[in-house]
């Protein structure tokens, strides 16, 4: 039985004397993990009972083992003890597969209902919530930090089980049998121990020190990849190779003393466990010449001591996995605790048919409430106005669009649609009464037909072609591999700014939404190109209301009105005649970017 004891490698996970990640509540977060996988845990009753009954397969089979022995030394083959030994063994492996087996199924139900509960709550955030924090941070606790749950309970949680049953059942067999053999025994429990703590305290540093090593190391590669044309052009790849080499010769020499050091503690384990099972092994035979003694306790003894300290290495191991996982867990519940969007009142409107006029009353709105970005916005535009906004950067412009969209609320005031403030209305609908197109491309890794389609999976083909033709983009996507049924991979990595831009103002069109919002959908494409999506974006516009976003004022000169936002406020508003004709801010701009100064 002594081979039942020995982790796999796989199983342990963290390498030895890596420093786990501390949670700051370990029993809080562990009573709402609990809780939160409630109804999911069917089957753990049945795996704590069969981790019980493998732990006494690995208490009883010392005790028949010697048992056996004082049969033989009497004379007596013992052949009905030789097989209940091997019935037990059978047993033993019978329990262990059907222990696993369960534990599969178990774990994988809970981190499928955590996984779920994760993703689906965190649709359903505010934009306030994504905007301040990274992205890449994100995907990482709904990845590394769910496996690392999921591996603790598939692992190290059926472990720490048996371990746990194991270790009492044999202390309470050694105390029985001996209580001053069991206090060598202790000994080396304790030693093992101490020395692991040793060997922890100065591999926490090394592995530290590799992992900010590490870090420097993958920044370096998706810099360099990211970079890589730029890096080409410059003809640096020999410097970039060579700052590769020096970060990676350091990566490995810490990496080596870490893995030397964390080295030492399984042979000095076995070196302590051999020479405590000596010292038992004499003193049990001086108790045996005592007559204090059996041959066949003797035997069983030994085997005990063997299989007592031998997992306290690794309870001490996967106790630093449990500790990641837990600190994980509660990454995860700091996203479960962030509030989501506003539930839609009981008696909300319908934004189905709204007309399109919207007015702004009082507004004022800051990302932080001391620093207002919007001051006292009043504006009145008719159904069907084309109005453009233009102003510095970080004067508000995007600001106002994220207002009328509802990815953020008004803190002062009000913005009505058809006269009706918008948090009246059912969200899910109000945001479907809105055509977007922003300055940032957002293609999905399906086809062409799918992304224009985004949302409106049933729409008839032609109807696709035909919000392509209107936004300029069915020419070019005819002349793709597949034409509309080719895949996309990487946002759209295989097409132009321009081309990429059009497929979106394409899926605007299918929209029909009655209120349309381009945010700067011209700003990193070149004349042509802007060209023909101006042309588009006529399209789109023609008989709807809908708010312009740009930086090339050649854009918006025929729109209905024209808003200049400074400093949070309306500094000019008019067309483009009245406004040229003030001789303010605005027109200084479009003089300049016409070059008439």
């Amino acid at each position: 039985m002594d081979k039942n004891m020995a982790t796999p490698p796989s199983q342990l996970g963290r390498a030895r004397g890596v420093p786990a990640v501390k949670p700051k509540d370990m029993k809080g977060t562990l009573v709402r993990l609990w809780n939160l996988t409630k109804g999911h845990r069917k089957g753990l009753g049945w795996i704590l009972l069969l981790s019980a009954l493998a732990s006494g397969s690995a208490v009883l089979s010392p005790y028949l083992i010697g048992r056996a022995v004082n049969s033989i030394d009497n004379g007596n083959p013992g052949l009905y003890l030789l097989a209940i030994l091997a019935a037990l063994y059978l047993g033993d492996w019978l329990i262990r597969f059907l222990q696993q087996f369960l534990m599969a199924g178990v774990g994988q139900r809970m981190i499928l209902h955590i996984r779920s509960s994760l993703f689906a709550h965190m649709e359903k955030l505010p934009l306030s919530f994504f905007d301040t924090r990274q992205h890449g941070e994100l995907m990482s606790r709904l990845t590394n930090d769910v496996d690392n749950i999921s591996s603790t309970i598939s692992d190290s949680l059926t472990q720490l089980m048996m371990y746990g049953f194991t270790i009492t059942g044999i202390f309470c067999a050694m105390i029985y049998m001996s209580p001053l053999l069991t206090c060598i025994a202790l000994l080396a429990v304790l030693l093992i121990f101490l020395l692991t703590r040793a060997v922890t305290k100065r591999t926490k540093v090394l592995f530290r020190e590799q992992q900010a090593i590490l870090g420097k190391l993958n920044g370096q590669v998706e810099e360099s990849i990211s970079g890589i044309s730029m890096v080409k052009a410059f003809s640096r790849e020999q410097e970039m190779v060579e700052k590769f080499v020096e970060n990676n010769d350091a990566f490995c020499q810490v990496a080596t003393r870490a893995q030397i050091a964390s080295g030492y503690l399984m042979p000095m384990t076995n070196v302590i466990n051999n020479l405590i099972y000596v010292l038992i092994a004499i003193v049990s035979g001086v108790m045996a010449l005592e007559g204090k003694l059996t041959v066949g306790e003797i035997s069983s003894f030994l085997l005990y001591s063997r299989q007592f300290a031998r997992p306290f290495v690794d309870i001490a191991n996967i106790y630093n996995n449990f500790q990641t996982a837990v600190a994980g867990a509660e990454r995860i519940l700091e996203i479960l605790d962030e509030k989501c969007e506003p539930e839609d009142a009981a008696d909300a409107r319908s934004a189905v048919g709204v007309g399109g006029a919207v007015s702004f009353r009082n507004v004022t709105f800051g990302y932080r409430p001391d620093k207002p970005i919007l001051r006292n916005i009043n504006l009145e535009i008719p159904a069907g106005t084309k109005v453009a906004v233009v102003g510095p950067t970080g004067s508000g412009k995007t600001t106002l669009i994220n207002l009328l969209t509802r990815f953020y609320d008004v803190q002062e005031g009000a913005i009505l649609l058809d006269g009706t403030d918008l948090r009246e209305y059912r969200l899910g609908e109000l945001r479907q009464a809105f055509g977007v197109v922003l300055q940032d491309t957002a293609l999905f890794g399906t086809s062409v037909r799918g992304n224009i389609a985004y949302g409106h999976d049933d729409v008839p083909m032609e109807q696709v072609a035909s919000a392509a033709k209107a936004a300029g983009a069915d020419s070019f996507i005819r002349r793709l591999p597949q034409g509309y049924e080719t895949i996309l991979h990487q946002g759209g990595a295989e097409l132009s700014q321009g081309e990429r831009q059009l497929l979106t103002i394409a899926r605007a069109v299918l929209e029909q939404a009655p209120i349309m919002i381009l945010d700067e959908a011209t700003s990193s494409v070149d004349t042509v190109t802007e060209q023909h999506i101006r042309q588009a974006m006529l399209a789109i516009t023609r008989g709807r209301t809908s708010f312009l976003i740009a930086h090339r004022l050649s854009t918006i000169r025929d729109s209905d009105l024209i808003l200049l936002i400074r400093d949070g406020r309306i500094a000019e508003q008019g067309t483009h005649q009245q406004l040229m004709a003030l001789g303010g801010e605005y027109a200084r701009m479009y003089m300049t970017q016409m070059g008439q100064t």
